[in-house]
């Protein structure tokens, strides 16, 4: 059976950064080519990065994708490394779709190209477009329609993008009925919770209805809200795993495969009327060669491993990619605060980190303990502001009461974090959880200041058992401990008024978090929910204060994603709305 030996290059992309996407993709291709690679293959939309959004809609952005890809084409060959085939994903545009009703202006389409001997030797769209979750595809994008297949040292070589793979139909029964050897889908899959597992039997099905060894190269790094693990993927036609790449981390699966000869040159109209687009490069096998030996299937992240380190890349790739230098954050001596703490020093390093305890009042001595235990562990910079100057002026010329006065602290200390975050360079970060966010417990202009909200993805229940992961995997180290252990242990409050826990207005975490999963991850409606087993009166107090946050969430800063349905771009509510979860009749 021919050889072939395939590169996937698991890289991140800086949406925008065209030329500095370009010289990636230039130095990996590189780098493949002195590791023997016969075939090169880059991420979905790996030259613009992903996702380009409404950028996809300005032709400019769209001319200087194709531009840059016909450049990058031609610095390939300059640099002799022109026989070797390189699929690389941009945003195209259509050339023969006639402009009409509901079709984006311009019909750009989400393409992937191969280039070969400084040409673009044939180029091709996403055939499936996704309409869900984060994805406004059909906005953005015209499809393909054809099933682009390449000829390789004899082996034909079938094409796809992301979602090509995850529909039923279309690009994966055509690879078999066109006889392709290999079938290479690039992808750039957002992160979810245990979307590894759900990744894995997706890729082990297509493989085995493509009939065919399937490689799904993935896209690492982050962008805005979205976090994205690589985890590329080759196996074999009956589904078993060869090699599997490691999640979060820039990396290349070199992986040498025996593959079916190539037959009849596939023609013709084949599955879901697409047109077969065939290409011979190179028409003979290579001479028998000894294979490198085979890839390790890198180790999976247990699940609390797993979202900390989406939360680290998310933060990290937010504060890189916008030029930005060093964080801020409000230490209460709480889990929530400790906990992005913990995260911006992994993320950034202490040294960029800066921490500010802002005490009043209320504020117990053991809070202001825990805010400086948590700075000596980290290392992070730390300074002392107390708010009881600011909080008595104010008070003294409004004599403001109850829930009035106690959001005047967490606005003083949000406009102390803004005054300093201009002052000194920082951006601040906001240290609201999903939980929270959920029920409308953050203070507008207090503590929902911020330019990103690291945890605002992360259920309460979560974020103690992320301090918890991350204190131990530190003592797995040999290492101090970040948390400091009465963050975790003690009750949770805001400390606006004496005495105050937060389970004096909402019901125990672990409860709330179970309604809120069922409510705002699965869309359940409040009848759903009371029939699982919880309390009707506890139900629809829930679900009201959900529904009546919705105005705060949209002025929250953005924040990593990690679940199947974050607040935002997953789930889109009106603000004025007076629909209300009811009984059924």
């Amino acid at each position: 059976m021919p050889q072939l030996r395939l590169a996937l290059n698991q890289i991140d992309s800086t949406v925008g950064d065209i030329a500095g996407n370009a010289e990636t993709i230039l130095r990996w291709t590189r780098h493949s080519a002195d590791q023997g690679a016969h075939l090169v293959a880059f991420p979905e939309m790996a030259l613009t990065g992903y996702p380009v959004e409404d950028l996809a809609l300005r032709a400019s952005f769209v001319e200087a994708s194709r531009t840059a890809l016909r450049t990058l084409a031609a610095r390939l060959a300059g640099e002799g490394l022109g026989e070797l085939p390189v699929v690389v994903g941009y945003l195209d545009r259509s050339e023969r779709a006639a402009p009409r009703y509901g079709q984006p202006a311009g019909a750009p389409q989400n393409a992937a190209a191969v280039l070969h001997r400084g040409e673009v030797v044939l180029s091709f769209a996403k055939h499936h477009l996704p309409n869900y979750g984060v994805f406004d595809e059909f906005r953005y994008f015209v499809p393909g329609d054809t099933l682009p297949v390449i000829r390789v040292h004899g082996v034909d070589v079938a094409l796809a993008i992301c979602e090509d793979l995850w529909q039923e139909g279309g690009r994966v029964p055509a690879t078999r009925t066109a006889g392709a050897g290999l079938l290479l889908s690039v992808n750039a899959s957002p992160y979810e919770r245990e979307k590894d597992d759900t990744r894995l039997a997706l890729v082990r099905k297509r493989a085995q209805e493509a009939g065919c060894t399937t490689a799904y190269l993935a896209m690492i790094g982050g962008q805005d809200e979205l976090v994205f693990d690589g985890d590329s993927i080759v196996v074999d036609a009956a589904g078993e795993v060869i090699v599997r790449a490691p999640q979060f981390a820039e990396s290349r699966v070199l992986v040498d495969l025996e593959l079916p000869a190539a037959g009849p040159v596939p023609h013709g109209v084949v599955d879901d009327g697409l047109r077969v687009d065939h290409r011979v490069l190179s028409p003979d096998p290579l001479p028998a060669y000894p294979p490198t030996p085979p890839g390790a299937v890198a180790e999976r992240l247990d699940d609390s491993a797993e979202i900390y380190h989406a939360l680290v890349v998310g933060l990290r790739a937010y504060v890189a990619k916008n030029g930005l230098r060093t964080v801020l954050i409000g230490l209460s001596g709480g889990i929530d605060s400790a906990l992005v703490a913990a995260i911006a020093c992994d993320a950034l390093g202490p040294e960029r980190v800066y921490g500010v305890s802002m005490p009043s009042r209320y504020s117990s001595e053991h809070s202001r303990e825990d805010a400086a235990e948590l700075a000596r562990r980290t290392g992070l910079n730390f300074r002392t502001v107390p708010i009881a100057p600011m909080f008595d002026a104010y008070m003294e010329s409004l004599g403001l009461t109850g829930l009035a006065e106690e959001n005047l602290q967490a606005r003083l200390r949000g406009t102390l974090l803004m005054a300093l975050s201009n002052q000194e360079g920082h951006i601040v970060l906001a240290p609201g959880n999903k939980s929270e966010l959920a029920c409308g417990y953050s203070t507008l202009y207090g503590d929902s200041v911020g330019a990103y909200g690291p945890i605002k993805d992360v259920y309460k229940t979560d974020i103690f058992r992320l301090a918890r992961w991350r204190n131990q995997a530190a003592k797995d180290r040999g290492q101090t401990p970040p948390i400091p252990e009465n963050s975790i242990t003690k009750p949770p409050s805001a400390e606006l008024r004496p005495g105050q826990v937060d389970t004096d207005s909402l019901p125990d975490y672990d409860t709330l978090d179970r309604i809120l999963e069922l409510y705002v991850d699965r869309d359940q409606g409040r009848a759903e929910i009371v029939a699982a087993g919880y309390d009707d009166e506890l139900v629809t107090r829930v679900l009201r204060l959900v529904d009546t946050a919705e105005y705060k969430r949209r002025q929250y800063p953005p924040g990593t994603k990690i679940s199947a349905k974050g607040f935002g771009k997953d789930r889109r509510l009106p603000i004025t709305n007076r629909w209300r979860e009811r009984p059924l009749d």
